[in-house]
């Protein structure tokens, strides 16, 4: 919705987040609230921002790399963004492909001893 508005509690709810995380964020310049004496608000933008950082902590990008590729848009664009998102989600798509095969290994190990276990039990 164009024009939203959310204050410092708003903002926590709507993202299921602790006050403490939003403010880290503000720490560390993920987000920019505007102020208003000691109350924050958050706009469009900030809205659309902290959407980009929960999907990229999702994928396991770390917070750094999600500054980095916010400050891509600003100073460079889409283009250039989207680029270095390919870059960072291939990466990223190879680390998570490899946990996968530790997992998925690691299940099959559980269920041979649980089988093993259960076979001694008889």
């Amino acid at each position: 919705m164009a024009g939203e508005r959310l204050n410092f509690k708003e903002m926590c709810a709507r993202f299921d987040v602790t006050p403490r995380t939003l403010r880290y964020y503000e720490y560390i310049e993920l987000l920019q609230p505007e102020k208003e004496g000691r109350s924050r608000f958050y706009g469009t933008r900030e809205i659309a921002r902290m959407t980009l950082i929960l999907r990229g902590r999702r994928w396991g990008f770390s917070l750094e790399e999600i500054r980095q590729w916010l400050l891509i848009y600003e100073s460079e664009g889409t283009a250039p963004q989207y680029h270095e998102f390919v870059r960072l989600a291939d990466r990223q798509i190879e680390v998570l492909d490899a946990e996968f095969a530790t997992l998925k290994k690691t299940i099959e190990d559980l269920k041979r001893a649980r089988a093993d276990v259960l076979k001694s039990l008889e």
